[in-house]
């Protein structure tokens, strides 16, 4: 908006003036009150209290260009839509005489065609936990449209798979939003249901992102369009939220190792087999290759991969990851 001064005729404003009313109107859009878990009810600039019948009260204090309106604004009627419990919970925190048990609450005012709104920034416990470690893990395969979800009990087989579309392409911010909580949430429910921790890749596409135009179409989209930040944090706080534990793995060759260790054994799919993997990894089980590739020197990567590393087995039997030499990959072969 502020470059917007330099072409007034262009974005539609009569005169600089004109402008400058836009402009100020847009700062003047929110504000601010920071809180402090030493002060009053969390927040000295803006003190809140809980009526008998739930709702919140607001006292805000004004700023002495305010003088003429009074010291203090008070905002009655107060309940929030979303969260409303937990504000409320943080306020009697910090009424209790133990000093160790109170939190800052911060006050943000928007202002929006609609009026004005009030969001708080309060700590939200974590909720009791519900996983239990010794039951198994649930493995979860992050892919461009779905997340395929695995069930692996103790001793590290899968006893269930299923997937759960993610269809992010083409969506808004806020959808993709949308339809990657309503996945998180099936997942999350499963996790409570099994009471099993849930076990997921732990993916860095910096360096992926990079090299996108040396990729093709499809793989572009699929690195790009899919929202991996918005579901990592949307699938962490939900598992604070319902007290499932959540562990991240690295992801190196878990497609390889699922695909020739259990994806034909079991009836699963290469990202069924994946997320079997996964799981598998976070409970540190071992990985062999099977009897019928023990004569076989190296096994392919998939093609997204191939030609960087290959999975060879040595003599115990142990699968090992290494570089091998171009003359050594044209000798890959599969059974």
């Amino acid at each position: 908006m502020f470059r917007r001064q330099f072409a007034l005729a262009a974005n539609g404003y009569a005169s600089h003036e004109a402008w400058r009313r836009e402009w100020r109107a847009a700062r003047a859009s929110q504000f601010f009150v920071l809180g402090s878990k030493d002060e009053t009810a969390g927040c000295q600039g803006c003190v809140a209290t809980v009526d008998p019948d739930g709702t919140i009260v607001l006292r805000l204090r004004l700023p002495n260009a305010c003088a003429s309106h009074g010291k203090h604004l008070v905002l009655a009627g107060l309940r929030f839509r979303y969260g409303h419990q937990a504000v409320v919970a943080a306020l009697g925190r910090n009424l209790s005489t133990d000093t160790t048990n109170w939190e800052a609450l911060s006050w943000r005012f928007v202002r929006d065609r609609k009026g004005w709104r009030v969001l708080a920034t309060v700590s939200v416990p974590a909720g009791p936990r519900r996983s239990r470690e010794h039951l198994g893990v649930v493995g979860v395969d992050l892919n461009a449209d779905h997340l395929a979800v695995t069930d692996v009990d103790r001793f590290g087989n899968p006893i269930a798979a299923f997937r759960v579309p993610c269809p992010t392409r083409g969506k808004t911010h806020h959808q993709v939003r949308a339809i990657i909580g309503d996945a998180v949430g099936q997942v999350v429910t499963y996790a409570c249901l099994q009471q099993k921790p849930i076990i997921v890749e732990r993916l860095q596409f910096d360096d992926k992102k990079a090299a996108l135009e040396q990729r093709g179409a499809r793989c572009a989209r699929m690195l790009s369009g899919f929202a991996y930040a918005a579901l990592h944090a949307i699938l962490g706080a939900r598992c604070y939220d319902a007290g499932i534990a959540l562990r991240r793995v690295n992801p190196a060759f878990t497609s390889v190792i699922g695909a020739h260790t259990v994806a034909a054994r079991y009836g699963l799919s290469r990202h069924h087999a994946a997320a079997c993997a996964i799981g598998r990894r976070d409970m540190r089980l071992a990985e062999r290759p099977p009897r019928r590739l023990g004569d076989h020197v190296t096994v392919p990567l998939p093609v997204r991969n191939r030609g960087k590393h290959v999975a060879c087995p040595d003599e115990r039997g142990r699968v090992q990851w290494e570089r091998v030499p171009p003359e050594e990959r044209a000798r890959t072969s599969v059974a």
